[in-house]
C-alpha cells in the first residue's frame, strides 16, 4: 500500500485519503463508483451520475504545520492529548447539481505538497471526464498499486505518478 498524492493505493484499490479501517470514514473509488465508507456516510454514487469531484479542507505542508505535528505527537504521548489523525473532505457533486461532503482521513501527517495537491485534484476532474477515461485511468492506479510493494515512493516518483495518470499514461 502507497500514498500517492491525495490517494491511498492499497493492492488493487484506490482510496482518496488514508484507507479506513472499522467504522472509520472513507471514500474508495471503484469501477462502479465512488463509495463512502463508514459511519453515517456509506453509499455509492454511481460514476455517470457523478458531474465533479472535489477535495477540500486539504492540509498543505508548512513549516507551521510540521511543528503542530511534533507538538502532538509530545502532548499524545507525554500528556495524553488527542490522536485523532486530520481529516479533509471530498465533494461529490451529481448531474443535477447537489453536493455531497464525504470526510476522508489525510493520510500525509505533516500535510501535502502543493504540487501534490494540485496535481490530485486536476486527476480527480479527470476521474468525472466520461466512463472511459475513468475506467482507464482507475485502472492504470489499481494496476500500479498491485505490482507495487515497499510503502509510499518519495516525492518526486509521486508527482511523476500523478502526472501520467492525469495525462492518461500508464
Amino acid at each position: 500500500m502507497a500514498m500517492v498524492g491525495l490517494f491511498w493505493i492499497a493492492e488493487g484499490d484506490v482510496y482518496v485519503g488514508a484507507k479506513p479501517s472499522g467504522l472509520a470514514a472513507g471514500a474508495r473509488l471503484t469501477p462502479e463508483g465512488v463509495v463512502g465508507l463508514g459511519d453515517k456516510q456509506g453509499g455509492l454514487w454511481p460514476w455517470e451520475d457523478v458531474h465533479a469531484l472535489a477535495a477540500r479542507d486539504v492540509p498543505l505542508k508548512s513549516l507551521k504545520r510540521h511543528v503542530g505535528v511534533l507538538v502532538d505527537m509530545a502532548l499524545t504521548v507525554g500528556l495524553g492529548g488527542s490522536d485523532e489523525a486530520p481529516t479533509m473532505t471530498l465533494r461529490v457533486t451529481d448531474a443535477a447539481g447537489s453536493d455531497t461532503d464525504l470526510t476522508v482521513y489525510t493520510a500525509a501527517a505533516t500535510g501535502y505538497s502543493e504540487a501534490e495537491h494540485d496535481l490530485s485534484l486536476a486527476l480527480l476532474t479527470r476521474l468525472t471526464e466520461g466512463a472511459a477515461t475513468m475506467h482507464t485511468t482507475l485502472a492504470t492506479m489499481a494496476e500500479w498499486g498491485r505490482r507495487h510493494e515497499g510503502g509510499s515512493p518519495g516525492a518526486a516518483k509521486r508527482e511523476e505518478l500523478l502526472r501520467r495518470w492525469t495525462e492518461g499514461e500508464g
